[in-house]
């Protein structure tokens, strides 16, 4: 949530040093960290060694519920008997496993979806840096900006729709307040159409 990627390769020598496994939950990574999308195990060069990962088919696979589990086999016996929200779940509707399915495909086939919004991140936080804007350094696409005060965050929330773009408060219990923006070029398959909300976007974050 704070755009941090973390450091599995120094996660991963302190498990094998202790003889430790080693579980990750990659649901603001799946589809878009690592060169190809596979997560953050891919960004790190750790593909194929994190013995347990768990992600949403929500977010950036756009599947609106639902979520995965991936490891060995035993481990997943294991949790289809043990793990409560797998036992008391309901089961996915077909049309979004079909949907998330196809989302898959598209990810090993083309990267150009990963690509653009790269691109777009690249765009928005030199955007923001210019404008003068406290941001959190990362390449994450979760670009926090650092306001400080609750009070601060409410009125562009509201002030920004006009310029397409999304911006919704989050009230997280015992913590400050924040905000996510999102423009309709987050959603947008083509190039052109996503630099056509880039400046709508940066304009609304004033």
């Amino acid at each position: 949530m704070d755009g941090t990627i973390a450091r599995l390769d120094e996660i991963r020598a302190v498990c094998d040093e202790f003889g430790a496994l080693l579980g990750v939950d990659d649901s603001h990574a799946t589809g878009f960290i690592g060169k190809t999308g596979r997560g953050t195990h891919e960004y790190r060069g750790l593909f194929g060694k994190i013995d347990i990962i768990t992600g949403t088919l929500g977010k950036a696979l756009g599947g609106a519920s639902g979520g995965f589990t991936s490891s060995k086999a035993e481990v997943i016996a294991l949790l289809r008997q043990r793990s409560r929200p797998y036992l008391f779940s309901n089961t996915l509707a077909p049309v979004i496993v079909g949907a998330s399915i196809k989302v898959l495909d598209l990810l090993e086939a083309d990267t150009c979806l990963r690509d653009n919004l790269e691109e777009n991140t690249q765009y928005f936080r030199a955007g923001l840096a210019a404008r003068g804007f406290d941001l959190k350094a990362g390449t994450h696409p979760i670009i926090p900006v650092m306001v400080y005060r609750s009070r601060d965050v409410a009125a562009p929330c509201a002030s920004s729709a006009g310029a397409g773009c999304l911006r919704h408060r989050l009230l997280l219990p015992g913590s400050s307040e924040r905000a996510g923006t999102h423009s309709r070029a987050d959603q947008c398959p083509t190039h052109q159409t996503t630099a056509q909300y880039r400046p709508r976007c940066l304009c609304a974050s004033r």
